[in-house]
């Protein structure tokens, strides 16, 4: 039996973190860190990408931060191209950067450009990066890949379907992904946070939707980022080495909706 320590140590390995500059891809980035990875910090904003790696220099990691639109295609192929020419390789990817929810998605209201806009983050920008990386990766040796969903993607909601079947579809393509990526030595995993407390929890918590939330959570408390870093980094780490094509829902034990 291996220690504890190896199981969970990211010594040598990179990172690539998409949207890494708050919530929980901050997080994430900073437990990857402390666990000895290199992390590349990107997000759309080059400021908040800086503060993250500013971050986890300050605790004696190492970080670099760069900008990413992933709605852009050639975004996604600069960020996988200063990965390799920062640190050499690519051995662990978040996809975390996405949109949408919030209950605020009235069918009615919404476009086709809209619906087109949501898959493009939360299903494309995955599906091309995990593309991209899948060469590196299996060429290192070490390989695995982490999408962020969401309890969306199982819960049933007024108002929040392209979101919830954006998510739900992020679920289905690692499943299957795994298939194709696993002969390859690459692991690919999902991360479905329930109800956690970030910015975009925020715009849209009452204390009345909390106290329906709690209602149906056993462990009574919404999520904390750091809840759902935890499970970025065993899925990141050897510790998982036999897991791939799951997606595990970091929720408390129960269900929360907006209604």
């Amino acid at each position: 039996m291996k220690n504890i320590e190896s199981l969970f140590d990211l010594s040598g390995k990179v990172a690539v973190v998409t949207g890494g500059g708050d919530g929980i891809g901050r997080a994430s980035c900073e437990i990857l860190a402390a666990a000895g990875a290199s992390v590349i910090v990107s997000d759309l904003s080059i400021e908040k990408a800086q503060k993250t790696a500013e971050i986890i220099k300050n605790a004696g990691g190492s970080a670099t931060a760069t900008v990413c639109n992933v709605l852009h295609q050639e975004d996604l192929v600069k960020l996988i191209d200063f990965a390799v020419k920062t640190y050499g390789t690519i051995n662990i990817l978040v996809n975390n950067a996405g949109i949408g929810g919030g209950g605020r998605e009235n069918p009615y209201n919404i476009e086709r450009d809209y619906v087109e806009r949501i898959y493009a983050i939360n299903v494309f920008a995955p599906w091309q990066l995990s593309k991209l990386v899948a060469g590196y990766m299996k060429e290192s040796g070490y390989g695995s890949i982490i999408n962020i969903t969401s309890m969306s993607s199982v819960n049933n909601d007024p108002n929040i379907a392209i979101y919830g079947s954006s998510k739900a579809a992020l679920n289905h393509m690692a499943s299957n992904l795994a298939f194709d990526y696993g002969p390859m030595g690459i692991r690919i995993n999902n991360v479905g946070p329930g109800a956690t407390r970030t910015k975009a929890l925020s715009t849209v918590l009452t204390p009345e939707i909390e106290k329906k939330m709690l209602a149906h959570t056993p462990i009574q408390r919404l999520g904390e980022v750091e809840d759902i870093a935890g499970a970025v980094l065993y899925f990141a780490s050897p510790v998982s080495a036999w897991v791939s094509g799951q997606t595990l829902m970091v929720n408390g034990g129960g269900v929360q909706t907006l209604s």
